[in-house]
């Protein structure tokens, strides 16, 4: 929490009209209250309370925390340049995404399928209404981007292709 945070919570205990609210936290405590005690003035006093630590532990634990969530952004990165090549086929309706026509069928395409211009490539219920999906494009599926069964919103992707 910093200083902007706790100063817009002693406003709003200061307007509510509590007398004293604690906060806790994992490492931090707080505790304001609004009217001096045995004293007709208002005022509204704050404690923060920090956990004894060695301080040069916490110094090395940031960079770490930071090192992780780079990888992880850069990871993300870099899949989203790799998938950049794709054409991506999107959800016309908001429904329930289906990848076979029926539950004793198989489904209708698979990564690594090679697909046409208007093929069917899943089925999405919408108001107890099957709706085919057909594929604009012709290509190879690289993704399957939705689990069977699962609701799907408008303009939401389905389908990785490899156009080439």
């Amino acid at each position: 929490m910093d200083i902007k945070e706790i100063q817009s919570l002693i406003k709003f205990v200061a307007k509510s009209g509590a007398s004293e609210v604690k906060l806790e936290m994992k490492d931090l405590k707080i505790t304001i209250r609004t009217g001096a005690i045995g004293s007709s003035s208002e005022g509204t006093t704050y404690v923060q309370q920090l956990p004894m630590h060695n301080p040069m532990m916490q110094q090395v634990a940031a960079p770490a925390a930071n090192e992780g969530a780079s990888s992880v952004e850069i990871a993300a990165k870099a899949e989203q340049d790799e998938d950049a090549k794709y054409i991506t086929i999107k959800s016309p309706i908001i429904g329930t995404f289906y990848r076979k026509p029926s539950p004793d069928k198989p489904v209708f395409v698979e990564v690594g399928s090679t697909i046409g211009k208007g093929d069917v490539l899943c089925v999405i219920e919408a108001m107890k209404l099957f709706n085919d999906i057909e594929s604009e494009v012709s290509g190879k599926i690289v993704k399957v981007l939705v689990d069977d069964s699962s609701p799907v919103e408008f303009d939401q992707p389905l389908f990785l292709v490899d156009p080439s």
